[in-house]
């Protein structure tokens, strides 16, 4: 069952590396703006901004792929705590959606963590 942990957060650092990609490189594309539904205008004037939440969603992949290849579950703990709090943030204060595509899966791979990742 410890598989089922590791692969659940291995896939929440995924998502969070695709996002940092997003955010920090095409955000001001078209690709970007047709993801986040933004005009050339509002891209262009957020992109430094949105370039900085993409460098801090990859300390949240990099810590959760520490975690995994450490093999150490507090840290794993940590860093998925992390990503369920800045996604009730994010859904709470930029968009209600966040709940689901960031906390949501979170909170199932730090379910799993504490459920399925024994001790050795």
């Amino acid at each position: 069952m410890k598989t089922i942990a590791f692969i659940l957060i291995a896939l929440v650092a995924a998502l969070h590396a695709g996002i940092l990609v997003l955010e920090m490189f095409y955000w001001d594309h078209p690709i970007g703006r047709d993801i986040f539904s933004m005009t050339e205008a509002e891209s262009a004037t957020t992109a430094v901004l949105a370039a900085n939440q993409g460098l801090y969603n990859g300390f949240l992949a990099a810590g959760l792929a520490w975690s995994l290849i450490s093999r150490k579950k507090d840290v794993a703990i940590f860093f998925l705590l992390c990503v369920v709090v800045a996604g009730i943030f994010g859904s709470a204060t930029a968009k209600f959606t966040i709940l689901y595509t960031q906390a949501a899966p979170a909170a199932l791979a730090l379910l799993a963590t504490l459920l399925w990742w024994k001790k050795a």
